[in-house]
This record gives structure tokens, C-alpha cells and sequence, in this order.
């Protein structure tokens, strides 16, 4: 294809050829006014002197023509998996592949859009275009045509901010009156106070409001809470108990509508993410001891804890002294207020070096026994008096003791050692020092001798017996430390050793913190990666069977990674709820926000597009051919610029008549021998014109 141009080439200064002209018009214009001969030959004259000096050009473009770019986006976002979205999907790429394929001189971009969108801001079609198209020229662009459920959450103000001058098409996939219930919620806690009440306000949108209140039930960490009645487009306060520290897992769920769209959004999922409050700490310490001071330090350490402590000051020895009652103690201990009436209050309870001295009568070492199976924590931090007939082993809380006292106390120097269970246990797995042997720790002293009844041995004293043991009573948990010798740690005895570590992991434990549990399944999610974790203190990694928000199901199988923990993780493709499985144990987790922007409209529309494509020329359509999976395709022409690109069975592409050029060829007009010949005879006829009257200005 050719194309012929003028271009010029100027051989003085723009403003100099301007003077130039003005100074000739003047004498043109003189020589008019005075009526002389031959103003025309001098008009013609000058003329052709000022083209000249213009140096005129014919120039020739030699042109190939650019394929007109048309750009196919298609939505394979979550909502378009809905009932036979996908397929529809798939028959129009197949039918625009072939039809636009036969027009000439046309190329097609096949853009795939929200296939990998993890995050909140659900179908962004026009980011997907201005992507596909970011190396191709504007005037290139002859149609862009989206293939999707009209649910798009990216759309331009105005047809301006495209970018592009050509026709903007939506073939929408999905039926005409299509229905669909969904909860969404309003307002939704990230954290809560354990043992406290947080309040999830949501509601239930129905596109088939019947009127009639729906039921809508409500579970935490995959078990029922409670049933309540909603009515539709009303907002309902949910009353949710934060029942642990670490990850809530509540869902609300509705049951669907008959022939409902879907009922993947029927159910939202809101993480409460549990803290604890103040820990109420109870110690009493059953002598004043080197320990003492070590066990209050650490306690009154953390802001976090409330602190509770007595000392018995006088032995049961002493006690017929005849010393006055009033003068036994610097204020009452309130024994029927901290193991009675108030016991439930604390978190923890820590026996020091407590004896059974007459301080506590055997109802309230009873009452302590009930906290503990009641899902309390006791730790019982032993000395020499736990080997004989006055320890608590032989009070009622020897029903709790995880060790048997044997009547040994070694008084001998030995460094404590993570026994096998131990470094799988969470709470002594990786302490400090624990990675060589002997153990980078300094040594101690005493030890009581005992044989393991119940539980788990996670820490080995000397000559490889129990020191530290844990262990399950009902709903509660019991410690049991068998020598009084911490505290060495604590005054850095020849190194010392990691005392904050183990005792703040130990209470932690006590107090059912998730992370610290020795059985326990995992999930946690990052984007669309989820990570599944078995901590178990037996040796087999096991296979989790995974289901997904849709329903399907799946395997995996874990590794160990290290020490009593075996890890997975696998990429998912959906957003939402997750529900992992090893037959024993059951892990939640949510895969994305809390409520999906993706899903919180689901039935397909032509009305949200068609103010952007009708200003840009184009078309909206539904492509649905009855209810099954067929497409009722419009013909597709190519036109010149119009501003109407669509009808009632067709659409159009615009023809841009964008081309590149390969070759350019240029062809002096006022140079060379034409143009001195030119100018030549004009001079010549002026001179002769004025020459025959004797005047040649």
C-alpha cells in the first residue's frame, strides 16, 4: 500500500521567508494599486522564487497494513465455577476463536482474568485488559469483548479511562432468573477476650423473600453452638463465647433455597483470635525457700498476670508453742475464699514445696482436685517432702499426680536432660541448650525419686529418672517437677540454663495455649498456600484428608520436619472454609477474607456493564441458549468507524486501518532542471512584458 505526501524543506528561516513573502505582497500590491503591466507575471514570478526556497517534496510511503487487535477477556473467576458458567465459558472462547479467526486482518488476544486473585477484591476484569494490551498502540485496538457473569468489581468511571476509541462487547454467561441466598457480614471481631462474648452482626439477602424468618445456625470450631431465627435484610447480632486462646473458628450458615444458584455463600466464616485477659496466678508456698523468690520474679515479670501469693512462714512443728493466735500471721489466710468460693477465678494454680501441713484441711485439697477435672491447671513444684508420708502424693491430690513417690532423694550433681518424649513435646522441644550432650545447662543438686503413673516424662534427671512430668486429669492438666533446684538456673549457676523459657512454656501448657499442645492438627493459610502441621508425640506421619468449600475432597500426606512435628503444604484454588482431617483430630481454616467479595453477589447481570459498553459503541448480551450448557452466539462483522458497533444479532469490530511503514522514496518539485526552468521563464516573461514598454519595475 502507497501513500504520497508534500513535505518541505526549507532552505532560510521560517521568519525569514515571511518577511520575505510580506515584502513582495507589499510590492505586488503597490504594483497593483498603480495599475501597471505585468503584476501578474510578477506574482507568478515571485511565486515560484518563494518555492523555491520552500524546496518542496513529493514523497512516497510504501505502507503494510497491522492486523486489527481484538482482545477476548475471560472471566475465571470463583462465581464463574457456578453451575455451568465454565462451560458456556469455554463453547464462546471456542466460537469467538473461529469466527474471529476468519475476519481478515485481525488478531486475538485470549486474556484470562481472576484466576489467581487471592485477595478481597473480587472480579477485576479491566486490570486484566490493561494488562494484555499494555504493548499494543491505542489505534490498534479494534474491539475489546468480555466473556463473564456481569459481576465485575473494577469497572471505569467512564468509557475515557479505557483507553482505547473502539467498541466494548459483554457476552454474559449465566440464565435469566437465577436465584440465590447468601449471608454477609456487617461487622465481624478479629479478637476477643477468652472466656468472654464477642458480637458478630450480619444478615441474610435472599433474592426469593418469601417473608418467612430462615433459621440460621452458628458453630464454633466445627461444632454447634447455637440455632437462630433471621429475618431477611435484617441485621442479627450473634452472641459468640471465645472459648479459647489462639484461632475461633465461627461459622454461620443458612440453609439454601430449592434450585439456589449456589450455597457456597450461604455460609460465612469469621477467625476470633482468643487473648487472654489477665492470668490469675495462685502460689502458695509451703516454706520459705531459695525457690521462692525465683517463682515470684518470674510471675511478677509479665504485665499479663495477676499474682496471688502466700508464704507459710511457720512449720507444723512449731505449732504448740503457745504463741497467740493473733501473732501466727501478718494478715489471715483466706482459705476458704482462695480454695473454696473463689477458686474457679484463676487460671493457675502453683503449689511450692506445700506439704500436707494443717494449713489446708482435706475439703479443700477435695475442692482443688474438682477445679482440676473441671478443666483447671495445677503445678506442683516438688522438695524433699514429697518422698515422705506428709507430700501431697498421699492427700487427696495424689489422684492428680502423674508420679508415684519411691522414697529415693538423690543428693547429687546432674545436669537435666529433654528425655525422647520430651523433644517431641512443644514444651521442651528446642529449649536452648538442648541441642548438645550433655545439655549446655549448669548442674543440680536434689532430686526426688518417683515412677511415672500417668502422663509423659519430658524432662531426665539423675541416673536418666523422671524430673519433669505432665499429664491430663479430665478436662484439666497437671505438672509435676521433682526437684526444687530451678533456681540455680535463675542465679546463673555455672551457666545456668533457659528457666523463663521452660516455666513460661509450662504455664503456657497448663493453660491449654493451642500452639503447646503434644497432639494437635494445624492449618494456616498464606494467600492461597496452605500449610498443614500434625504435632504428635508418636513417630508415623500420617494422611489428612482435606475439603474444600465446595465440597471436594482431597488427600495429603505429611513429612516430618522435625521432632514430633509433621508438616504439609499445598496451593488451593478456592476461597473459603477448609476442613482437615486426620481421623482424630479436626483442623479449620479460612482461605482468604472472612466474607469474599468474589461471592457476595453470585447471580449474573447485564446492567452493571452496559452504561461503559453503550457509551463505547458496544453491545451487552446474554449468550445462554435454554438452560443447558449451549450458546446462542451474535454474528461478528467488521466495520468502518460508526458510532453504534452492535445489533440485535450481531456485533462489530472497528477497523482501524492502522499500518507500519517499510519504505519511503522522495522526489524534488522545485530543484533540479524543471524547477530553474520554472523560474527562468517566469523571469523571462516579466522582462519581456516590461522590457517592450521600457519599464521593468
Amino acid at each position: 500500500m502507497n501513500a504520497y505526501s508534500i513535505a518541505l524543506s526549507p532552505l532560510l528561516p521560517w521568519p525569514a521567508l515571511i518577511v520575505l513573502a510580506v515584502a513582495a505582497l507589499i510590492v505586488l500590491g503597490a504594483t497593483l494599486f498603480a495599475r501597471r503591466r505585468g503584476a501578474v507575471l510578477r506574482l507568478l514570478a515571485f511565486a515560484l522564487l518563494f518555492l523555491a526556497l520552500l524546496d518542496p517534496s513529493l514523497v512516497r510511503e510504501d505502507r503494510r497494513p497491522l492486523k486489527d487487535v481484538v482482545a477476548v477477556v475471560l472471566d475465571q473467576s470463583g462465581s464463574q465455577t457456578i453451575g455451568n458458567r465454565a462451560a458456556q465459558t469455554a463453547h464462546v472462547r471456542a466460537e469467538l476463536e473461529k469466527r474471529l479467526g476468519a475476519l481478515d486482518n485481525v488478531e486475538t488476544r485470549f486474556i484470562e482474568a481472576g484466576k489467581s486473585d487471592a485477595d478481597d477484591q473480587g472480579t477485576r476484569l479491566f486490570s486484566a485488559l490493561q494488562s494484555g494490551l499494555s504493548d499494543v498502540p491505542a489505534d490498534r485496538i479494534g474491539a475489546a469483548i468480555l466473556v463473564t457473569d456481569g459481576v465485575v468489581h473494577d469497572i471505569p468511571a467512564d468509557v475515557a479511562a479505557l483507553g482505547f476509541k473502539a467498541p466494548l462487547h459483554a457476552l454474559i454467561t449465566g440464565h435469566v432468573g437465577e436465584r440465590d441466598r447468601r449471608i454477609e457480614l456487617v461487622e465481624a471481631p478479629r479478637f476477643g477476650i477468652v472466656g468472654k462474648e464477642q458480637t458478630i452482626n450480619a444478615r441474610v439477602l435472599d433474592t426469593a423473600d418469601s417473608g418467612e424468618p430462615v433459621a440460621l445456625e452458628v458453630r464454633r470450631d466445627g461444632e454447634k453452638i447455637a440455632t437462630l431465627s433471621a429475618a431477611v435484610g435484617q441485621t442479627i447480632s450473634v452472641k459468640v463465647p471465645v472459648d479459647h486462646a489462639g484461632p475461633n473458628v465461627v461459622e454461620l450458615e443458612v440453609a439454601p433455597l430449592p434450585g439456589e444458584l449456589t450455597d457456597i455463600n450461604n455460609r460465612a466464616v469469621v477467625t476470633i483470635e482468643g487473648v487472654r485477659d489477665k492470668l490469675r496466678v495462685l502460689l502458695v508456698s509451703g516454706e520459705p525457700h531459695q525457690g521462692e523468690r525465683m517463682w515470684r520474679n518470674l510471675l511478677k515479670s509479665d504485665a499479663n498476670v495477676d499474682l496471688v501469693h502466700f508464704t507459710i512462714l511457720r512449720p507444723p512443728e512449731k505449732s504448740s508453742d503457745g504463741t497467740p493466735i493473733n501473732e501466727l500471721s501478718l494478715i489471715a489466710f483466706p482459705v476458704a475464699d482462695l480454695f473454696g468460693r473463689k477458686i474457679r477465678d484463676f487460671d493457675l494454680i502453683i503449689l511450692d514445696r506445700y506439704s500436707s501441713q494443717s494449713i489446708l484441711p482435706k475439703v479443700y485439697f477435695n475442692n482443688i482436685v474438682s477445679y482440676v477435672r473441671a478443666g483447671g491447671a495445677l503445678l506442683m513444684a516438688e522438695g524433699p517432702d514429697y518422698a515422705t508420708p506428709e507430700g501431697l502424693y498421699f492427700s487427696p491430690l495424689g489422684d492428680l499426680a502423674p508420679a508415684k513417690p519411691n522414697g529415693e532423694i538423690a543428693m547429687e550433681a546432674f545436669r537435666p536432660t529433654v528425655s525422647p518424649e520430651g523433644a517431641k513435646h512443644p514444651v521442651t522441644r528446642g529449649l536452648a541448650g538442648s541441642e548438645v550432650s550433655p545439655p549446655a545447662w549448669g548442674p543440680w543438686f536434689r532430686q526426688i525419686g518417683a515412677d511415672v503413673t500417668s502422663g509423659v516424662n519430658i524432662l531426665s534427671g539423675a541416673g536418666n529418672k523422671p524430673l519433669l512430668v505432665l499429664s491430663r486429669a479430665d478436662k484439666g492438666r497437671v505438672a509435676l517437677l521433682l526437684s526444687d533446684q530451678m533456681w540455680l538456673w535463675a542465679r546463673g549457676f555455672e551457666g545456668g540454663g533457659p528457666h523463663l523459657d521452660l516455666l513460661r512454656r509450662l504455664a503456657h501448657w497448663l493453660m491449654k495455649e493451642p500452639e503447646l499442645e503434644e497432639e494437635a492438627l494445624r492449618a494456616s493459610a498464606r494467600g492461597r498456600t496452605l500449610t498443614i502441621e500434625r504435632q504428635s508425640l508418636k513417630d508415623d506421619a500420617p494422611e489428612v484428608s482435606i475439603i474444600g468449600p465446595t465440597g471436594a475432597a482431597s488427600k495429603a500426606q505429611l513429612k516430618s520436619a522435625e521432632p514430633g512435628l509433621s508438616r504439609a503444604t499445598i496451593e488451593v484454588d478456592r476461597l473459603g472454609l477448609y476442613r482437615i482431617s486426620d481421623g482424630e483430630h479436626q483442623a479449620l481454616i479460612n482461605v482468604g477474607p472472612d466474607n469474599p467479595l468474589e461471592f457476595q453477589e453470585v447471580v449474573s447481570t447485564t446492567e452493571k456493564l452496559r452504561p461503559l459498553a453503550e457509551a463505547s459503541g458496544g453491545t451487552v448480551r446474554r449468550i445462554a441458549d435454554g438452560e443447558g450448557d449451549g450458546v446462542l452466539m451474535p454474528r461478528i462483522i467488521a466495520m468502518h468507524e460508526s458510532p453504534s458497533y452492535g445489533g440485535a444479532d450481531y456485533l462489530g469490530i472497528k477497523r482501524t486501518g492502522s499500518s507500519v511503514v517499510v519504505g519511503v522514496a522522495s522526489m524534488p518539485l522545485a530543484a533540479g532542471f524543471l524547477g530553474l526552468a520554472a523560474l527562468l521563464g517566469a523571469i523571462i516573461l516579466v522582462w519581456r512584458r516590461e522590457g517592450s514598454t521600457g519599464r521593468l519595475l
